[in-house]
Formats: C-alpha cells, sequence, structure tokens
C-alpha cells in the first residue's frame, strides 16, 4: 500500500523528499484526487519534488502514484478480515488521525459546496446503510434553519427520488461498499437536474461520479467496522458552512427553531427549588 510505502521510505530520503512525503501521508485523499501542482503549492515545494518522491517509491512518476492511490480505494478488505483487531488505543489514535485529515481539505471546496446548497431551493440528504446515521444528523442540523430540507429514504426511496425537482440539491454520504440505494439516488439527482454534493471516502466511489463537488472524508480504523468519525464531523462543518452562506436570514430562522423548542419545552431543564 502507498501508506506503506510511504513509512517504510520516510527515514531513508533527503529533507525536501521527505517533507514531500510527509505531506502526502498526511493527505491521502488529496494524493488521488489533486493535481500534483496543486499538491505541490501547498507543501511549498516544486512539482519535480513530487515527481522525484514518486520515483524514490517505486513509480514511474506521479501519474502511477496518483493511480495506485485510487486504485487503493477501490478495493476495500471484507469487514471480517479486521474482527478482532485494534484496541482503545489503537483505534482512538486512528480516529485522531481521521479527523486530523480533514485538516487537508480546502476550505474553499467546503465553501463552494455550501453556496451550492445556498442557492437551492431545497436540499435533498441521503444515506443507506450505517451512513444513515451521518445523513440524519446533517438533515437534522440544517432544517434548523432550512425547513426546507427533506431526508432521502424515510418511507419510500421510489417517492423520494420522484420529488426531486431540477434545480435543487443532493447530499449523498457514503462509503465502501457502496449501498445500491446510493448510486440510485446519485443517478436520479443527476439526471434530473440537481446539484450533487457527495460525502465519499473515495474519488473513485461511485457514487462521485459526476458530482458537482465532492468532499472527502478517511475511515481507517483497527476496528472491524469502518470509522464514521470524519464523517461527522465534515457534515457538522458542512452544515454550519450552509449556516454561514446563508447570512442574518438563515441565523434568524435558527433562532426562530431554538425559540420554539424552548417554548415547547423539549429539552429537559432542572427544576427550580421551591424553597
Amino acid at each position: 500500500m502507498l501508506a506503506d510505502r510511504l513509512r517504510a521510505a520516510l527515514p531513508g530520503l533527503p529533507p525536501q523528499l521527505a517533507a514531500a512525503g510527509r505531506h502526502v501521508s498526511a493527505r491521502p485523499f488529496d494524493a488521488a484526487t489533486r493535481s500534483m501542482r496543486a499538491l505541490a503549492a501547498e507543501a511549498g515545494a516544486s512539482p519535480a519534488t513530487f515527481t522525484r518522491l514518486a520515483q524514490a517509491l517505486g513509480f514511474t512518476g506521479w501519474e502511477a502514484l496518483r493511480a495506485a492511490a485510487i486504485e487503493e480505494h477501490r478495493r476495500p478488505a471484507p469487514y471480517s478480515s479486521r474482527a478482532g483487531g485494534g484496541g482503545l488505543d489503537a483505534i482512538q489514535a486512528a480516529e485522531a488521525a481521521n479527523i486530523a485529515a480533514l485538516a487537508s481539505l480546502p476550505e474553499a471546496a467546503l465553501r463552494e459546496a455550501a453556496a451550492a446548497l445556498d442557492r437551492a431551493p431545497r436540499i435533498h440528504v441521503a444515506g443507506f446503510r450505517s451512513c444513515r446515521a451521518v445523513a440524519s444528523l446533517l438533515h437534522y442540523q440544517l432544517r434548523l434553519f432550512r425547513p426546507d430540507t427533506a431526508l432521502v429514504g424515510e418511507a419510500a426511496l421510489d417517492l423520494d427520488l420522484g420529488a426531486m425537482r431540477p434545480g435543487e440539491a443532493l447530499v449523498l454520504i457514503g462509503f465502501a461498499p457502496y449501498a445500491r440505494a446510493g448510486l440510485a439516488t446519485q443517478a436520479a439527482a443527476r439526471d434530473g437536474g440537481l446539484a450533487t454534493i457527495v460525502l465519499a471516502d473515495s474519488p473513485a466511489a461511485p457514487i462521485a461520479r459526476g458530482a458537482d463537488h465532492l468532499l472527502g472524508f478517511a475511515t481507517a480504523t483497527p476496528a472491524f467496522f469502518p470509522s464514521l468519525t470524519a464523517a461527522v464531523a465534515l457534515a457538522q462543518a458542512l452544515a454550519a458552512a450552509v449556516l454561514a452562506a446563508g447570512g442574518e436570514a438563515a441565523l434568524r430562522r435558527l433562532r426562530a427553531s431554538e425559540a420554539r423548542l424552548a417554548s415547547l419545552g423539549a429539552y429537559w431543564t432542572e427544576p427550580e427549588d421551591p424553597r
């Protein structure tokens, strides 16, 4: 694997190549999705440095390294192959690394995705199987200031897909192995003229094909089931960015929602002491 090659090679690399290698190691998703020039500029290095890094790792050049990074994302290991692995310390370290990897997501990419959602008259949020929890969280947060947000697949998927209209937006969350319902939802949104924002673990994900905006998250963990920690954090960041894009009007709707919840007694509070 690319990560293994990097770990083995880093101690013996010249300083410039080692710095580039650490940059790539901290951003595995970027190695598969972004251009060599963009990565080099972000790292403060020359493109030639990244070419030499790829060659030092045994690749013919950067494109070969990038192809290997994409291919790794295509082949998830069966969950059962990792059964019994990972203690709490190891899982904590992996989760921290997954969150840290989000720092490589360009802020502009998050803002552009949020702007697309802000422009849409209606937002559809979808996530299936284990990603349902992330989709439900994002749906709930957006509904607080975007009441025109719908959760796809709550009752009948075919009815939800039929309710999509051109100019609206879909947020789809998924990781390998990808649910067939996610592929159907992405295809319906794309064919229906919706803006598509995909949160996925890989640029090679079938749900990412043709997406207008792709936001990546890592799922690495020594536990038997992929991690959703970074996906949850990314969904929260997206909700916050959509709120910011909505400006004062969105903030007023959020305050109104908070006031309504308070008036309904939605949250438990400590009773006042009668004494």
